[in-house]
C-alpha cells in the first residue's frame, strides 16, 4: 500500500446545508453524523455558483466559472480543459466518477458536442462500449436523471436492465417512459433506485482499488435531494406531513430588495425583461405554494436525504471493511443548497441566501483532520482540487484559482479571508456576483444599482437588506473595494514569469 493518500469525494446534489441529524435533530442521517464524529465538520463552506454544471466544472478544474467556461447551465466545460483528475492521474492514481457528472448540457451542437445530451444519452450500445477518460477519471460510469426524469439512460439505464428489470421505463416520465401520475411516491423498487445503483458501483471500484493497492481518487456522486420530490417507500413517508419545520417570508423583507425578490411572490409575474438568451431563467417564476403541498415537499425531500444517507452508508462501510480508511480522505459536500420556504422561495435562482450558497461539509482522515471537531473557516468547492493535489503531495498548477485547504483542515490557520459566489444564468440580466467575508455579505447586479448588503451576525436571517442604509454607505463601499480586489485576486496566471524583458 503506497503511502500516499486516497481520495474518496461524496457528493449530494441540491442539499441544504442544515439537512444533517448532526445539525438538525429533525432528520435521520445517521452515517452522514459518524462521518461528522470522525472528522471535522467545516460550516462555512459556500459552492462557486449556485447551480450544478459551473460547481461541477469548479471541483474538478479549480477554477471559477467564468474562467473554466462552463458559466451557466446549458453550457459545457470544454474536454481540453485540464482536471485534477487529470493531475492525479498523472501522479499515479487510479481515477473514476460514479454518478452525476454534468459536466455537458442536454443539447449538443455541431460545435460543442455533448455525450450527456440526446440521442447518444440513450444508446445503450454506445454506453456499453464506452472505455475512454472522461475528464480525467479513467473509469466512469454515468447517469443525467434527476428522479423519475426523462434523461434516463446511460450506465444506470444499463444496469437496471442486467439487473432484471426489464420494466424501467414504466418509473419514468414520457417520452422515455410512460408514467405520467407520480407525485411523491416513486414507483420504482428501491433495489433499483440510482442509489442503490452508485453505491454498489463505488463499492466494486474500492475493492478494484484495494486489490491493485494502487492511490485512487473516486467520486460518488449522487442525484438527490435535488427536486422533483419523489422517494420509493417507505422513504416517501418517513417523515410526516406537517411535522417539519418549514420556513416561510418574513413579512416585508423583500421591499429592500432587488425587484426580482418581490416579483417571486405574485401569481403570474412578468419576468421578460429579464430572458435574454431565449433559454428557461431557474427561479424566475411565481414561488406561491400551497402550504400543504409544501409541507409535504419538505417531508418527501428530508425522505430522499435519508435514503441517500443508507447509501453513503455502504460506500463508507465498504472503504472501512478493506482496511483502506486509515490512508483515505473522505470528503462530502453537495453542489449548492435548495431553498424550500425560506423568504417564501423555492428550489434554486438568483438569490444569493445563505440557504443557496451555503453547503453542508465534512471531511475525515484519521490522525490527519481532528475526529468530532466544527469549524467555522471559509471553505469554498473551487478549494477542492488544489486540496486534493495537496494531500496527494502534488504541486498546485499555477492555473487553479483555489487555495488549499489542507492546513485549515488539519487544524491550522484559515486559508481564506472571503469567498465569492458567482451566477451568470443570462450573459448580462442575471450576472451576479457575491462576496462574503467572516460577518459580511455583498452582492452586485451587472449594470443595476440595486444590490444587497447583510450583516450575517446580527442578522442571520438575512431579512434587512442594508443595501440602500445610509448609515451603511461606508461599509458598502469598503466591500466593494474588497470584491473588486478579491476578483483581481483570482486572476489566474498559467505561464511563469521567466525573463526580466
Amino acid at each position: 500500500m503506497t503511502d500516499r493518500p486516497n481520495i474518496l469525494l461524496i457528493t449530494s446534489d441540491q442539499q441544504h446545508f442544515n439537512t444533517m441529524g448532526c445539525v438538525n435533530p429533525q432528520i435521520s442521517t445517521p452515517n452522514l453524523d459518524r462521518l461528522a464524529a470522525k472528522g471535522t465538520r467545516f460550516d462555512r463552506t459556500y459552492c462557486p455558483n449556485p447551480t450544478c454544471t459551473p460547481t461541477r466544472a469548479s471541483i474538478i478544474t479549480g477554477k471559477y466559472p467564468s474562467q473554466h467556461g462552463a458559466w451557466s447551465l446549458g453550457t459545457k466545460l470544454l474536454e481540453s480543459e485540464p482536471t485534477v483528475g487529470d493531475d492525479l492521474r498523472a501522479a499515479g492514481y487510479r481515477t473514476s466518477l460514479i454518478g452525476k457528472a454534468h459536466f455537458q448540457p442536454l443539447a449538443g451542437t455541431e460545435e460543442f458536442g455533448s455525450l450527456e445530451s440526446y440521442p447518444i444519452l440513450q444508446d445503450l450500445d454506445f454506453w456499453r462500449r464506452f472505455d475512454e477518460p472522461f475528464y480525467g477519471f479513467d473509469t466512469v460510469r454515468l447517469a443525467r436523471n434527476h428522479a423519475d426524469e426523462a434523461h434516463v439512460g446511460q450506465h444506470y439505464a444499463i444496469w437496471m436492465e442486467d439487473k432484471g428489470y426489464t420494466d424501467w421505463r414504466s418509473a419514468y416520465r414520457p417520452p422515455t417512459g410512460t408514467n405520467t401520475t407520480q407525485k411523491h411516491r416513486w414507483e420504482i423498487p428501491e433495489e433499483f433506485h440510482y442509489n442503490t445503483w452508485i453505491a454498489e458501483q463505488s463499492e466494486k471500484q474500492l475493492e478494484c482499488y484495494a486489490e491493485a493497492g494502487e492511490p485512487f481518487f473516486l467520486w460518488s456522486s449522487f442525484f438527490d435531494p435535488h427536486p422533483p420530490y419523489l422517494a420509493p417507500e417507505p422513504w416517501d413517508t418517513m417523515y410526516e406531513s406537517g411535522s417539519i419545520s418549514v420556513p416561510g417570508l418574513t413579512l416585508g423583507e423583500h421591499e429592500r430588495n432587488p425587484p426580482h425578490f418581490a416579483m417571486t411572490q405574485q401569481a403570474k409575474p412578468d419576468f421578460s425583461a429579464w430572458r435574454e438568451s431565449g433559454f428557461g431563467i431557474h427561479g424566475m417564476q411565481s414561488h406561491l405554494r400551497d402550504s400543504d403541498t409544501m409541507d409535504k415537499d419538505v417531508a418527501v425531500y428530508y425522505g430522499m436525504v435519508s435514503l441517500m444517507d443508507k447509501y453513503i452508508g455502504r460506500i463508507v462501510d465498504r472503504l472501512d471493511e478493506l482496511g483502506l480508511a486509515d490512508n483515505t480522505l473522505v470528503v462530502f459536500t453537495t453542489d449548492h443548497g435548495h431553498l424550500f420556504g425560506q423568504h417564501g422561495l423555492c428550489a434554486k435562482g438568483p438569490f444569493h441566501y445563505e440557504d443557496l450558497v451555503r453547503l453542508p461539509f465534512l471531511a475525515r482522515w484519521p490522525g490527519r483532520i481532528a475526529a468530532g471537531e466544527v469549524s467555522d473557516a471559509l471553505v469554498s468547492l473551487v478549494d477542492l482540487a488544489p486540496t486534493f493535489l495537496a494531500a496527494a503531495g502534488q504541486p498546485i498548477p499555477s492555473r487553479m484559482s483555489g487555495v488549499s485547504q489542507l492546513a485549515t483542515w488539519q487544524g491550522g490557520a484559515a486559508a481564506r479571508d472571503h469567498v465569492i459566489v458567482e451566477n451568470r444564468h443570462e450573459p448580462t440580466t442575471i450576472h451576479v456576483k457575491t462576496y462574503v467575508d467572516e460577518r459580511y455579505k455583498l452582492t452586485v447586479y451587472y449594470r443595476r444599482e440595486y444590490g444587497e448588503l447583510f450583516d450575517l451576525s446580527s442578522d442571520p436571517g438575512e431579512t434587512m437588506n442594508l443595501w440602500d442604509d445610509p448609515t451603511h454607505a461606508a461599509l458598502k463601499a469598503e466591500l466593494t473595494r474588497r470584491l473588486l480586489f478579491a476578483e483581481m485576486g483570482k486572476e489566474p496566471l498559467p505561464m511563469p514569469r521567466i525573463a526580466g524583458a
